[in-house]
């Protein structure tokens, strides 16, 4: 019988901490690792010739709205993709290809395999050394099993390229090594997320985790006095009522007249993003269909300034995934069987993941965005000269992204269906 092996993917609230004192260490990080002349195999790039991985967050979206029709989505591809990249320091074979043309990268020569891990390395290192008006800390942590010890090769990697923290568990004690796991994580997510295991095997050696917590203020917050309740149609005949935040200001927007939908632009104080994108009444389906790096490349080309009356729920969701059944709907079955070729962590081919859990969280009020995972006051005078404001009103269904402009690196992607659910 095969050991078993946990992976771990955690999504916490977007939240602001200060990090004065990692600036002078995380200026030279953010003046080297991107602009050293090697490609970022994990950017967001709009050349043909570059990397396919963002097509990997689209098709993981697609799968996981298959599963929750209707529902809230939300969740990290970085958080995700992070925790199967380390995973794979120890893959070979078929299991190794697997994983990785899953997540989007190919032409897998051993210098190509390399270079994958150095980008992760690299955005993880940035991503950790963000404006100290953004709070943004990603980390890996290995649970290992008392008197197991994994390949020093593999340990080795995961320290050099994810920084990984080695912690020994006692699986012979479900219930204690569970607490343990889940107080960790915990930690790590500032408490958004206090459980993220329910059961463990006592046959478990090894438990990946990887978590991801981010906190951002707007870069124009929204003036609390100016929210008001109003219905948000979940669909075209089911409103609920949610607390609409209101904001007249200039954005950057397009409408877009092939797939009937408006993309807003908000920026957050120092690197980060939200793309909203409000698909006409009935056109959800559309959008989605046609969603790929292509159409966000798209969107972004044609963004424009321009004066809008925008109005936009707050926000309080969560996801949860079962991201082993969604990776074998996309091709990644190997790691998951008898076939799993992890010799590179163990020495044989004694292993195999049993589980992997992705959980997320996201909160949007006036003041801006929190979220968490474990794979955040303008007032403007009106006058009779200028012309009334475009009304851009999120009362329906709509998708949003949140990117990091640094790293080009998508961080989570949402559906909001129903602002007022808080499970997906």
């Amino acid at each position: 019988m095969k050991c078993l092996l946990y992976l771990c993917l955690l999504l916490a609230d977007l939240c602001a901490i200060t990090q004065c004192h990692r600036r002078d260490v995380c200026h030279e990080v953010n003046n080297t690792n991107l602009h050293d002349g090697t490609e970022n195999l994990l950017k967001h790039n709009c050349q043909e010739q570059g990397s396919s991985y963002a097509d990997f967050v689209f098709k993981f979206y697609k799968q996981a709205i298959s599963k929750e029709i209707d529902k809230n989505i939300f969740f990290s591809p970085i958080s995700i993709s992070t925790a199967f990249a380390m995973l794979a320091l120890g893959a070979k074979s078929s299991t190794l290809t697997q994983i990785f043309e899953g997540l989007g990268f190919d032409h897998l020569t051993e210098t190509r395999v390399n270079d994958i891990h150095e980008s992760f390395h690299k955005v993880l290192a940035v991503l950790n050394c963000t404006d100290v008006n953004i709070t943004l800390n990603i980390g890996n942590a290995l649970f290992t099993a008392i008197g197991y010890e994994p390949q020093e090769t593999f340990l080795q990697n995961t320290k050099q390229f994810y920084d990984a923290e080695f912690i020994t568990s006692n699986f012979h004690e479900p219930t204690e090594a569970k607490t343990q796991i889940n107080n960790y994580v915990k930690e790590k997510t500032q408490g958004k997320i206090p459980e993220l295991i329910g059961h463990l095997d006592p046959n478990t050696i090894l438990v990946l985790v990887n978590y991801i917590y981010f906190k951002a203020a707007w870069e124009k917050s929204f003036d609390p006095t100016h929210t008001y309740e109003d219905d948000f149609f979940v669909n075209t005949n089911t409103p609920v009522k949610v607390n609409m935040m209101q904001r007249d200001s200039d954005y950057n927007s397009y409408y877009d007249q092939d797939l009937s939908c408006e993309v807003v632009e908000l920026p957050y104080q120092g690197t980060a993003r939200a793309l909203l994108i409000l698909p006409d009444d009935g056109k959800m389906k559309q959008v989605e269909d046609a969603l790929s790096k292509e159409a966000v490349c798209k969107w972004d080309s044609k963004l424009e300034t321009r004066r809008a009356d925008l109005h936009l729920p707050k926000i309080s969701i969560s996801g949860s995934y079962d991201v082993k059944s969604l990776f074998k709907e996309m091709g990644i079955t190997d790691v998951f069987s008898s076939n799993a070729d992890l010799s590179g962590i163990s020495g044989s081919r004694d292993l195999r993941v049993s589980q992997a859990i992705h959980k997320a969280e996201v909160d949007v009020n006036e003041n801006g965005t929190e979220a968490a995972a474990v794979t955040m006051i303008e007032l403007v005078r009106l006058s009779e000269v200028f012309p009334l404001p475009h009304v851009i009103k999120f009362n329906r269904p709509f998708l949003m992204l949140i990117v990091d402009k640094t790293t080009y690196s998508i961080l989570f992607m949402g559906k909001i269906v129903n602002p007022t659910v808080k499970e997906g």
